[in-house]
């Protein structure tokens, strides 16, 4: 079929140029015709500008002008640009190029015509111009009068009008025998453009209107098949097994509740009745607790796991660092061990007879509860009766992982998984779309919230006396800082060159340590033992301890260079402290504090909702940098964004889950294959 030749088949497309087409992942005429221009990258002839006329308000803007002059520089951090100075009679206007972007500013050259589409701020002279899309001008496009013109971004010696040309020829192919990709209820229910229609507008709009209904069919499109993945992959995962009906809390379960040492808040009494109400049915739960950090997630995780024990079953819990699992170990036997529950602990340092012992134990159903690392997974690790598998800070296990824990039980087993990684709504559908949601937000009682401070490297001395004062008064300090070793290429504090700096000075008759991720497992447990156990005051760290450490009397961390962390990270890091009832601090000391960096940081300083933080994270650094989807084996959203598509992908949802009930496998196949190729082939394959 048409849609499936090789673009070598178009004319004027040789060796070389398909070459460059396949980087951009353009090997067949499909292909082609679903490489869409960003949103924003339209070319509108009837609305170029001046550079007198260009506002300096960050606004994309599209203008025309000539190449005056062409000079590399270095900027902040190292970061190396590529800056082109460009004029007409009203004035010049600088673009700056970074990265892979500088190639394309490489082909210019002095008193060349160009189309210029970029972001305009006032620059210290000039206008400044970023995320610039250049096109060089020929006399042909020249003469054009009005109309609305795709930009497509390029690799290689690529154009734009190559592309134009190629892509036209193919919408030729496609008229009259383009397939739809979506039921044809839906698009009428819907008032969709229909597939060609739609092909063609994103390509060569005849209205900035028909554009946003192309864009919005695609945007749904995207989502809905994104969707019903996700929801065939719950349904097909959980055929052919029965689930397990636990009962009731019984009076152990009681019991265990009522000897808690402290009473469960309002947001975590919900949560542990969602959980309970789900593992009373025979349907196999799939739930995720978003816990904000400190909200007391390992608690409700006992209970759950205790409930499985009661009922006669074995429940599991899987953790990413041996340092956590053991933590957990030793929480689930302070909580759980009274009341005659067996709990074993499995990590991939243990001794061989050791091991072998509890795997045994296990099998015979002589312990209850398992808590252990990636270590569960393997293949000799076999339960009698496993009724409840949980993971705790899912982010760090994949998709299949979890469903590999799961496949531990002849019946399909209740999978709850555990994050303190506040996660929006919106993106929370996409990445678990297979998972129902339970949301904690609050911290125990008796805990006051960590006061955060932000500072320039100007105040750095005054903040290490700070240390040394805390360290005095009987308390421990983290020191977190971006990176293990110097880099010529960052601009940023190593651990390796603060820790030294700190023992030479401030510390230097305090007990301290180096911790980071290039160091041995044991030797790495054996600092955090010592650093739990107060033996060590202060801990020069990267952000290995980043989740789940848990030292009460930790009431200060400072963080170098904070400019270099996402919101939620540094908001993740700040829960290391604040864990016991002492005041506790976090000072954000920034490397750069010029007012953008400062006004971000202060957002973290007025807020420690984690929810709100994840939400202002998304806007600042977009979805994908937060929280990619390809590391949960899910396909990266071309047109789709999930923070501005927030209603369409609720309705998305909503739709996903009256067809997949209706559609057999083969329907759901080539729907999910039409639309994502193999990048969605995880749904089958898992």
């Amino acid at each position: 079929m048409w849609w499936n030749e090789g673009v070598s088949t178009l004319k004027g497309v040789g060796p070389k140029r398909a070459a460059a087409l396949g980087e951009l992942g353009i090997r067949t005429i499909g292909e082609l015709l679903e490489y869409f221009p960003r949103q924003g990258s339209y070319l509108d002839y009837s609305q170029v500008h001046t550079i007198d006329e260009l506002a300096t308000d960050g606004s994309k803007q599209l203008f025309k002008a000539t190449v005056y002059r062409i000079r590399n520089g270095m900027g902040g951090h190292g970061r190396r640009y590529t800056a082109v100075t460009v004029r007409d009679a009203t004035g010049y206007a600088d673009l700056y190029f970074f990265m892979s972007q500088r190639y394309a500013a490489q082909k210019l050259k002095p008193d060349m015509q160009v189309l210029v589409v970029g972001r305009v701020k006032q620059g210290r002279v000039t206008k400044a111009v970023g995320e610039v899309t250049v096109q060089v001008l020929d006399e042909a496009e020249e003469a054009q009068s009005l109309g609305i013109l795709p930009v497509y971004a390029l690799t290689g010696s690529l154009t734009q009008k190559q592309l134009r040309t190629w892509m036209k020829t193919a919408l030729g192919m496609a008229a009259g025998n383009l397939p739809e990709s979506l039921p044809l209820d839906l698009v009428q229910q819907l008032q969709l453009m229909e597939r060609y229609e739609a092909v063609r507008t994103m390509h060569f709009p005849q209205s900035w209107e028909e554009l946003r209904r192309a864009q919005h069919r695609f945007i749904l499109e995207e989502l809905f098949v994104l969707q019903c993945g996700l929801l065939y992959y719950r349904k097909h995962t959980s055929d052919g097994r029965t689930g397990f009906a636990h009962a009731q809390d019984g009076p152990k379960l009681k019991q265990i509740k009522e000897h808690l040492p402290f009473k469960l808040t309002a947001a975590q009494e919900k949560a542990w009745q969602e959980i309970a109400q789900d593992m009373q049915r025979e349907k196999p739960m799939h739930r995720i607790l978003q816990g904000d950090v400190g909200s007391g997630k390992t608690v409700i995780s006992a209970l759950a796991l205790a409930k499985a024990a009661e009922n006669g079953y074995q429940g599991c819990l899987m953790a990413p660092t041996e340092i956590l699992a053991q933590q957990h170990y030793a929480t689930l036997q302070e909580y759980l061990a009274p009341f005659g529950l067996r709990i074993g602990l499995l990590t991939g340092g243990m001794r061989k007879k050791a091991r072998q012992d509890l795997l045994l134990n296990l099998q015979l159903g002589l312990i209850d509860i398992l808590i252990g690392t990636h270590a569960l997974l393997q293949e000799d690790v076999c339960f009698k009766k496993l009724s409840l598998a949980i993971t705790d800070e899912q982010h760090r296990f994949g998709v299949e992982q979890r469903a590999k824990l799961a496949n531990k039980s002849q019946q399909a087993p209740d999978v709850l998984v555990m994050t303190a990684t506040p996660i929006p709504r919106t993106l929370a559908l996409t990445v678990y779309g297979d998972l129902d949601v339970s949301i904690m937000k609050g911290r125990p009682p008796g805990r006051k919230p960590v006061q955060t401070l932000c500072y320039g490297q100007n105040m750095r001395s005054q903040v290490y006396a700070g240390v040394v004062r805390q360290v005095k008064a009987g308390r421990q300090v983290y020191v977190v800082c971006p990176l293990i070793e110097e880099n010529d290429k960052v601009d940023a504090h190593s651990a390796e060159q603060v820790y030294q700096e700190l023992i030479e000075g401030y510390l230097k008759d305090i007990p301290s340590a180096l911790l980071h991720g290039k160091q041995r497992p044991a030797e790495k447990d054996a600092l955090m033992q010592a650093f739990t156990q107060g033996e060590l005051k202060v801990l020069v760290s990267t952000t290995v301890i980043e989740v789940g450490v848990n030292v009460p009397n930790a009431t200060l961390m400072v963080i170098e260079n904070a400019e270099r962390f996402g919101l939620a990270q540094l908001h993740q890091l700040r829960g290391r402290v604040g864990r016991g009832s002492e005041q506790s601090y976090c000072v954000l000391l920034a490397g750069n504090d010029s007012p953008e960096v400062m006004e971000r940081l202060q957002v973290l300083r007025d807020s420690d909702d984690g929810f709100y933080l994840a939400e202002k994270d998304l806007e600042l650094r977009g979805s994908g940098q937060l929280f990619g989807l390809r590391q949960h084996g899910l396909p990266d959203l071309r047109l789709a964004n999930i923070l501005r598509d927030t209603e369409t992908l609720v309705e998305a949802r909503r739709l996903a889950q009256l067809y997949v009930d209706r559609w057999s496998e083969e329907e759901m196949r080539h729907l999910v294959e039409l639309q994502f190729g193999d990048r969605f082939s995880m749904i089958f394959n898992t």
